[in-house]
């Protein structure tokens, strides 16, 4: 189950600035993504969440896609969120480690938390699991616009 912290003045119901949430792994200190959320803060108020689902090994995801790395998504969620925050310019960011499945992890914390936009971080096309799982199509059938960032090559 997803632990999320708690969001003072957000939620779906709330007229506060728009909260952002940012879905990355492996990407989630790509210059790319950092100036996505940079680009993101300078059109306005906002809050960001950075999400990141708990990285499985190919091997995991066939036999029990629950036995997830968790203690790897709290690192990479440790190493990412200076640089968010900085990359933010000062608005508010958090971290959320979430379930292994990416879409899984989405909806938990759109559910939960009630988010008014996602960004998603991927590595390049080629070699990108999320890409070819469309995971952005399938993130904006939640109701919310998605704006897809894919690492340089």
């Amino acid at each position: 189950m997803l632990a999320l912290p708690p969001i003072e003045g957000k939620g779906m119901a709330s007229s506060a600035a728009p909260h952002v949430l940012v879905v990355a792994c492996k990407t989630a200190t790509d210059p790319a993504l950092l100036a996505a959320v940079t680009e993101r803060a300078d059109r306005g108020p906002c809050a960001f969440t950075l999400l990141v689902p708990a990285p499985t090994s190919t091997l995991e995801r066939l036999t029990d896609p629950d036995d997830a790395d968790r203690g790897a998504a709290q690192e990479i969620l440790d190493a990412a969120l200076p640089r968010i925050r900085e990359a933010a310019g000062g608005a508010p960011v958090d971290g959320i480690v979430g379930d292994p499945t990416p879409l899984n992890a989405i909806a938990d914390a759109v559910n939960v938390v009630g988010f008014d936009e996602i960004i998603i971080s991927t590595l390049p096309h080629a070699v990108s699991r999320w890409l070819h799982l469309d995971l952005p199509h399938k993130a904006a059938g939640l109701g919310l616009p998605v704006t897809t960032v894919s690492a340089a090559a």
